[in-house]
């Protein structure tokens, strides 16, 4: 199983194109998304092109009509809405997501989660803290750093860093 992690998105319609376009080609089921998508018309792309499950937390960057949108559930389509961060197992890893580092950081320190994934700085970033790795898998906006996002290769616990500048 592969899973896709990304954040800070800004309504870059034309690189999440390419990644959901690389999600389907490598069968990716899963995308973990940071926040920052920025709109619903964002979100609606992404579960228009995207066959699988979608777990998404909100940034800082996700407009006060995303934010108050009332997701029936904490559901919209095929995403699962976790409004401060969110919480998953997957291949009995205990994850967390969240947009913030410095909410990442207290959730690794916490001792509870194998995985801790975050944006904002839209920096990639890998560190371990603990036995938690925590990992920000860089912007799709591509705003002060190149865009990229993490591909996590459960089988061989391994994370790559996809440069989306290098997709077509």
């Amino acid at each position: 199983m592969k899973i896709a992690i990304i954040s800070d998105v800004h309504d870059n319609i034309p690189n999440l194109k390419k990644i959901l376009n690389y999600c389907i080609e490598n069968k990716i089921e899963k995308i973990i998304c940071c926040g920052d998508l920025a709109s619903l018309e964002t979100l609606d792309f992404i579960n228009d092109n995207f066959p699988g499950e979608i777990l998404y937390t909100f940034g800082n960057m996700d407009n006060d009509y995303l934010k108050n949108y009332p997701f029936e559930n904490d559901a919209y389509k095929q995403t699962k809405i976790f409004k401060s961060f969110g919480e998953t197992v997957i291949a009995d890893k205990k994850i967390a997501f969240v947009h913030f580092p410095d909410k990442a950081r207290e959730l690794c320190e916490s001792g509870k989660y194998d995985f801790v994934f975050h944006g904002h700085t839209h920096m990639p970033w890998e560190e371990t803290i603990g036995k938690c790795k925590m990992l920000n898998p860089g912007n799709v906006a591509n705003q002060r750093y190149a865009p990229t996002f993490a591909v996590w290769e459960i089988e061989k616990n391994k994370f790559n860093l996809i440069r989306i500048n290098e997709l077509s």
